[in-house]
Protein backbone atom coordinates (compact mmCIF):
# COMPACT_ATOMS: atom_id res chain seq x y z
CA UNK A 1 0.00 0.00 0.00
CA UNK A 2 1.56 3.58 -0.98
CA UNK A 3 2.13 6.00 1.80
CA UNK A 4 -0.76 8.23 1.05
CA UNK A 5 -3.33 5.09 0.68
CA UNK A 6 -2.23 4.59 4.27
CA UNK A 7 -2.55 7.60 5.76
CA UNK A 8 -5.91 7.94 3.87
CA UNK A 9 -6.94 4.70 5.16
CA UNK A 10 -5.72 5.97 8.76
CA UNK A 11 -7.57 9.09 8.45
CA UNK A 12 -11.05 7.74 6.95
CA UNK A 13 -10.65 10.23 4.94
CA UNK A 14 -13.39 9.17 2.24
CA UNK A 15 -13.94 13.06 1.48
CA UNK A 16 -10.25 14.15 -0.21
CA UNK A 17 -10.05 16.37 2.90
CA UNK A 18 -6.19 16.61 2.42
CA UNK A 19 -6.44 17.15 -1.17
CA UNK A 20 -9.04 19.79 -0.99
CA UNK A 21 -7.12 21.57 1.49
CA UNK A 22 -3.84 21.65 -0.25
CA UNK A 23 -5.36 22.19 -3.64
CA UNK A 24 -7.34 25.39 -2.05
CA UNK A 25 -3.82 26.89 -0.44
CA UNK A 26 -2.51 26.41 -3.86
CA UNK A 27 -4.96 28.10 -5.74
CA UNK A 28 -5.57 30.81 -3.50
CA UNK A 29 -1.81 31.55 -3.07
CA UNK A 30 -1.21 30.97 0.17
CA UNK A 31 2.43 30.28 1.60
CA UNK A 32 2.22 27.40 4.58
CA UNK A 33 4.39 24.74 5.69
CA UNK A 34 3.39 22.20 7.34
CA UNK A 35 5.40 21.51 10.73
CA UNK A 36 4.46 19.60 14.02
CA UNK A 37 4.91 15.12 13.93
CA UNK A 38 4.06 15.51 10.14
CA UNK A 39 6.93 17.82 9.44
CA UNK A 40 9.12 15.66 11.45
CA UNK A 41 7.64 12.28 9.28
CA UNK A 42 9.12 14.41 6.08
CA UNK A 43 12.68 14.20 8.23
CA UNK A 44 12.87 11.02 9.89
CA UNK A 45 11.37 7.22 9.58
CA UNK A 46 7.55 8.56 9.64
CA UNK A 47 5.22 7.31 12.54
CA UNK A 48 1.41 7.38 11.93
CA UNK A 49 -0.86 10.14 13.24
CA UNK A 50 -4.43 12.03 12.23
CA UNK A 51 -2.51 15.49 12.89
CA UNK A 52 -1.64 17.54 10.12
CA UNK A 53 -0.19 20.51 11.62
CA UNK A 54 0.58 24.05 9.23
CA UNK A 55 2.44 27.57 9.86
CA UNK A 56 0.62 30.06 7.58
CA UNK A 57 2.23 33.95 6.24
CA UNK A 58 1.58 36.30 8.72
CA UNK A 59 0.17 38.34 6.08
CA UNK A 60 -1.96 36.22 5.04
CA UNK A 61 -4.03 34.86 7.92
CA UNK A 62 -6.71 36.69 7.88
CA UNK A 63 -7.65 35.92 4.50
CA UNK A 64 -6.86 31.98 5.04
CA UNK A 65 -9.17 31.67 7.83
CA UNK A 66 -12.18 33.49 5.42
CA UNK A 67 -11.25 31.38 2.80
CA UNK A 68 -10.97 27.91 5.47
CA UNK A 69 -14.25 29.42 7.07
CA UNK A 70 -16.02 28.73 3.63
CA UNK A 71 -15.77 25.56 2.74
CA UNK A 72 -14.55 23.33 6.01
CA UNK A 73 -15.54 23.34 9.65
CA UNK A 74 -13.65 25.72 11.90
CA UNK A 75 -12.65 26.29 15.10
CA UNK A 76 -10.89 29.28 16.89
CA UNK A 77 -8.73 28.65 19.31
CA UNK A 78 -6.42 31.39 21.13
CA UNK A 79 -2.97 30.06 19.07
CA UNK A 80 -4.84 27.89 16.12
CA UNK A 81 -7.10 27.34 14.09
CA UNK A 82 -8.67 23.75 13.47
CA UNK A 83 -9.86 22.74 10.48
CA UNK A 84 -12.31 19.87 10.18
CA UNK A 85 -14.44 18.07 7.21
CA UNK A 86 -17.07 15.40 6.70
CA UNK A 87 -16.07 12.32 6.07
CA UNK A 88 -12.15 12.21 6.94
CA UNK A 89 -11.08 12.00 10.77
CA UNK A 90 -8.15 14.07 9.95
CA UNK A 91 -7.90 17.11 11.91
CA UNK A 92 -5.76 19.72 10.54
CA UNK A 93 -4.38 22.70 12.86
CA UNK A 94 -3.49 25.86 11.88
CA UNK A 95 -1.02 27.49 13.83
CA UNK A 96 -1.78 31.42 15.28
CA UNK A 97 0.95 31.98 17.14
CA UNK A 98 3.29 34.04 15.66
CA UNK A 99 6.37 32.80 16.49
CA UNK A 100 5.74 29.83 13.56
CA UNK A 101 5.29 32.52 11.25
CA UNK A 102 8.22 32.79 9.91
CA UNK A 103 8.85 28.97 9.51
CA UNK A 104 7.22 30.02 6.12
CA UNK A 105 9.66 31.68 4.56
CA UNK A 106 12.36 28.93 5.35
CA UNK A 107 10.60 26.02 4.00
CA UNK A 108 11.01 23.58 1.07
CA UNK A 109 9.14 20.75 -1.00
CA UNK A 110 9.26 17.70 0.45
CA UNK A 111 7.32 14.23 0.69
CA UNK A 112 5.26 13.67 3.66
CA UNK A 113 3.33 10.38 3.65
CA UNK A 114 3.58 10.40 -0.35
CA UNK A 115 2.17 13.45 -0.66
CA UNK A 116 4.52 16.44 -1.95
CA UNK A 117 3.96 19.51 0.55
CA UNK A 118 6.08 22.69 1.43
CA UNK A 119 7.40 21.23 4.56
CA UNK A 120 9.29 23.82 7.43
CA UNK A 121 12.99 23.12 7.83
CA UNK A 122 14.31 20.74 9.80
CA UNK A 123 15.82 23.28 12.28
CA UNK A 124 12.54 25.11 12.94
CA UNK A 125 10.24 22.03 13.08
CA UNK A 126 12.98 20.72 16.39
CA UNK A 127 12.39 24.30 17.49
CA UNK A 128 8.85 24.02 17.25
CA UNK A 129 8.92 20.91 18.89
CA UNK A 130 10.90 21.93 21.60
CA UNK A 131 8.52 25.13 22.54
CA UNK A 132 6.02 22.50 22.51
CA UNK A 133 7.69 20.06 24.70
CA UNK A 134 8.28 22.67 27.16
CA UNK A 135 4.29 24.55 26.91
CA UNK A 136 3.35 23.19 30.66
CA UNK A 137 -0.11 24.13 29.21
CA UNK A 138 -0.14 21.27 27.11
CA UNK A 139 -1.27 17.96 28.25
CA UNK A 140 1.17 15.38 29.73
CA UNK A 141 0.86 12.88 26.83
CA UNK A 142 1.08 15.30 23.86
CA UNK A 143 4.16 16.62 25.55
CA UNK A 144 6.01 13.11 26.12
CA UNK A 145 5.02 12.75 22.24
CA UNK A 146 6.70 16.13 21.40
CA UNK A 147 9.79 14.87 23.56
CA UNK A 148 9.95 11.42 21.00
CA UNK A 149 9.52 13.28 17.95
CA UNK A 150 12.62 15.55 19.28
CA UNK A 151 14.19 12.15 19.91
CA UNK A 152 13.78 10.70 16.24
CA UNK A 153 15.29 14.14 15.22
CA UNK A 154 18.04 13.69 17.19
CA UNK A 155 18.75 10.16 16.32
CA UNK A 156 18.78 10.96 12.66
CA UNK A 157 20.30 14.33 13.09
CA UNK A 158 23.14 14.66 16.10
CA UNK A 159 24.47 17.49 14.91
CA UNK A 160 21.16 19.27 16.22
CA UNK A 161 21.83 18.07 19.75
CA UNK A 162 23.35 21.83 20.43
CA UNK A 163 20.12 23.08 19.83
CA UNK A 164 18.10 21.40 22.31
CA UNK A 165 17.87 22.75 25.93
CA UNK A 166 19.77 20.35 28.45
CA UNK A 167 16.55 20.25 30.33
CA UNK A 168 14.36 18.04 27.37
CA UNK A 169 17.85 16.33 26.76
CA UNK A 170 18.02 14.72 30.60
CA UNK A 171 14.42 13.73 29.76
CA UNK A 172 15.56 11.78 26.61
CA UNK A 173 17.77 9.80 28.89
Amino acid sequence: MRAQSFWKAVTLDHSNFLESLILLLDEHGVRYCVIGGQGVNAYVEPLVSLDLRLAIAADQLPQVEQLLEAHFQVARFPHSLNIASAGSDLRVQVQTDPRYFTFVDRATRREVLGISLSVASLEDILQGKIWAATDTTRRPSKRRKDLLDIERILETYPHLRDRVPTDLLAQLG
